[in-house]
């Protein structure tokens, strides 16, 4: 049950799980940044990162009642990481997303896990208190994994990658193939089956990303190569006129090239 009951190879998957865990609560931060420099949430969703700090808020009530340390270190500061995500998406976000994202937190994070809390501490104890809290905990865990998906159908729907980060992909699928580990030497059933789920849905996310980012590369060139046919169509086209008629040759031109030179914006995440 505890950590010392396998003290090697089970601490070392744990503090490995550690350390990719926290990798994978900062994958999000050149999001987040990009957020902060245009000042808009850029049709990212607030979900996976309310539904996250619900996941870290429970794993830790799991970890203190189990007095395990590995997990007690990794989801508080979880909690202090992914809080700070919430804040600054409900700082940027457009009044409705915000609206959106105040219910959700309210709701999940602050009624949610408050009759959890309460209903575990006074009406169990012990070992009882210990499987019901596992069970929420391995509930909200597949959240965390099933909450991308509304991210995987805008992948699909856009065929476009930006806005899934593959970083946090990769650190959710390493992270995932490490805590099976941990929890299967520990014989905790909570903590291992949620990550056998985790890790087909990381594997799916890298294999779409592979796919649109392809595509993604492939109509980016498209678009530069139509961008630049009407400059020759308009060379061409003006040429006779100038030729014909030197007397607009300085308003004509400058006229063309104001119009060719004319800069296109892109934003991306």
């Amino acid at each position: 049950m505890a950590t010392h009951h396998v003290p090697t190879v089970a601490f070392a998957f744990g503090l490995l799980g550690n350390i990719i865990s926290f990798m994978t609560f900062l994958a999000p931060l050149p999001t987040f940044y990009g957020i902060y420099k245009t000042k808009k949430t850029q049709g990212f969703q607030s979900i996976p990162y309310v539904v996250s700090l619900l996941s870290a808020m429970l794993l830790l009530y799991y970890g203190l009642v189990k007095k395990d340390t590995l997990l007690i270190t990794i989801n508080g500061i979880g909690c202090v990481i992914e809080t700070a995500y919430v804040a600054a998406y409900l700082i940027y976000a457009s009044k409705n997303d915000r609206v959106l994202t105040l219910k959700l937190f309210l709701s999940m994070n602050v009624l949610g896990y408050g009759a959890v809390l309460s209903t575990t501490f006074f009406l169990s104890k012990g070992a009882k208190r210990a499987w019901i809290i596992g069970w929420i905990c391995m509930t909200f865990s597949l959240g965390v994994f099933v909450a991308p998906f509304c991210i995987l159908k805008k992948v699909i729907k856009t065929r476009s990658v930006e806005f899934m980060p593959i970083t946090l992909s990769i650190f959710l699928t390493l992270g995932a193939i490490v805590w099976f580990f941990y929890g299967f030497l520990l014989k905790d059933f909570f903590i291992a089956v949620p990550n056998v789920l985790g890790f087909v849905l990381g594997v799916v996310q890298m294999v779409l990303y592979a796919i649109y980012k392809k595509n993604a590369n492939t109509v980016e060139v498209e678009r530069n190569s139509q961008q630049q046919e009407p400059r020759e169509e308009i060379i061409d086209v003006v040429k006779p006129s100038t030729a014909a008629c030197p007397d607009v040759l300085k308003d004509g031109v400058g006229e063309e090239e104001q119009i060719v030179e004319m800069p296109s914006e892109t934003i991306k995440a």
